[in-house]
């Protein structure tokens, strides 16, 4: 027992032993390190220089590209609509929801019973109407010839008492002779005037007769009209819209029928921000005829279809905002009425112009170009237009130059960069180096 606890002091006073000695050799290591430290002359700090993409700044013609969203309209939609009440006897052959017509086809009839009998009512006043007029007529004719009879007999009256007055005179006739002739004159002027009159009322009859006909014949056109009326026809070419209509459906006046659509008259409307409406008119205020491309999303394709911009809202809607603008599609297949698509839209184009990545254009309106000695220098410059990923610049001060393609906090004025140009990138990747 004695001899094992003398062994393990032995063995604790060989380990003190140790690592006192590992503690002397690691301060002269560090004693002797420090010495030759502090011979060796102060070095400098190295500069960084970072990798960075370049582009150069070519001056080029650009179109830029108005980008909204819209909706597909057509140009001609008719509402149908009963013309009168009655019961749907029959529809027109092909006629349901979705269905082509072609102008003059019939949609449909009516039961043009009640039409037809107030129709034949009609004409046979208009008859009664034409057979009083020529009743009347004939009157007329025979008053007229009633007044040239009874002028001529007072004519002869007239000339019997010039005679009587003459003998008279002559000492021939007596008085009481020429007083039977002037009441015998007299007589015959009261029968003119009475024949006068009566041709008088028989002229007014006439006028009442032909106006009895003009009322009746308006009359029978109303019928006819209300006849034609039992029977409704497609204006013009088109599809059908809404149709739910039956034989022996009973209509009321004006009902809603559906709609009758032309398919080849579309157009799109869409809205744009008064700025961008503010570019695509000319000096003197009117909307440009520019070119349109209107494309409908359709299982991972796209259907296309060209037009040209024709007009523009004439107000702003209540709680809208910018502007509504129209344009006529000329060939859109596949298109409908309601589809929702994107339109883009070519303004004017600008002779020249600097398109660049959106990463080199800088919150504060510069970007960083290429200087002497591979350092960079921030250029103020004047945005035209962003265009998807690209930034439209005026080339002012910047043609030709090459401007860092990706900017980054690490990157600004004054620092030095190792440039990476299109022709180099496959061999060149961009990272971050040290250098001298």
């Amino acid at each position: 027992m004695r001899f094992f606890r003398r062994s393990l002091v032995g063995l604790l006073i060989l380990a003190v032993t140790i690592g006192l000695l590992a503690m002397a050799g690691q301060t002269l290591r560090n004693a002797f390190e420090a010495r030759s430290a502090g011979n060796r002359p102060a070095q400098p700090p190295r500069e960084r220089v970072f990798s960075a993409n370049m582009i150069t700044a070519e001056v080029v013609p650009f179109t830029p590209v108005l980008t909204a969203f819209g909706e597909i309209r057509s140009r001609r939609t008719l509402e149908l609509r009963a013309p009168r009440a009655g019961t749907v006897v029959a529809l027109g052959e092909g006629v349901e929801d979705g269905a082509r017509v072609t102008k003059g086809q019939l949609l449909l009839r009516l039961d043009p019973a009640d039409a037809t009998a107030t129709r034949d009512l009609a004409q046979s006043d208009m008859d009664r109407a034409r057979a009083e007029l020529i009743e009347a007529e004939r009157a007329l004719l025979l008053s007229r010839d009633d007044v040239a009879a009874a002028r001529a007999q007072a004519d002869l009256r007239e000339q019997a008492l010039i005679r009587q007055q003459d003998l008279e005179t002559r000492g021939v006739g007596s008085a009481s002779a020429v007083e039977t002739a002037a009441l015998a004159a007299s007589s015959a002027d009261q029968a003119v005037l009475a024949r006068r009159s009566a041709l008088a009322q028989a002229e007014a009859r006439v006028d009442q007769a032909k106006t009895a006909l003009s009322r009746q014949a308006i009359t029978l056109a109303e019928a006819e009209r209300a006849l034609r009326e039992t029977e409704l026809f497609a204006e013009f070419d088109g599809k059908l819209s809404g149709i739910t209509t039956v034989p022996g459906r009973i209509l009321g006046s004006n009902e809603r029928l559906g709609d009758l659509i032309d398919p080849d008259a579309l157009e799109v409307a869409f809205r744009t921000s008064t700025a961008q409406f503010s570019r695509l008119l000319d000096d003197k205020g009117t909307l440009i005829t520019a070119n349109v491309t209107a494309a409908l999303a359709a299982s991972g394709a796209e259907l296309l279809a060209n037009g040209v911009l024709t007009r523009a809202g004439a107000a702003v809607g209540e709680g809208q905002t910018g502007r509504l603008v129209y344009a006529t599609l000329t060939h859109a297949p596949g298109f409908r009425p309601g589809d929702f698509v994107t339109v883009r839209v070519a303004e004017p184009k600008i002779p020249a112009a600097i398109a660049l990545p959106a990463t080199a254009y800088g919150a504060d309106g510069t970007v960083l170009a290429l200087g002497p000695d591979d350092r960079l220098q921030s250029l103020p410059v004047q945005l035209l237009r962003r265009q998807n990923d690209l930034v439209i610049l005026a080339p002012d001060g910047l043609a030709g130059r090459e401007v860092v393609r990706e900017r980054s906090p690490l990157l600004g004025a004054g620092i030095k960069v190792n440039p990476i140009r299109p022709e180099a990138a496959s061999s060149a990747p961009t990272i971050e180096r040290m250098g001298g």
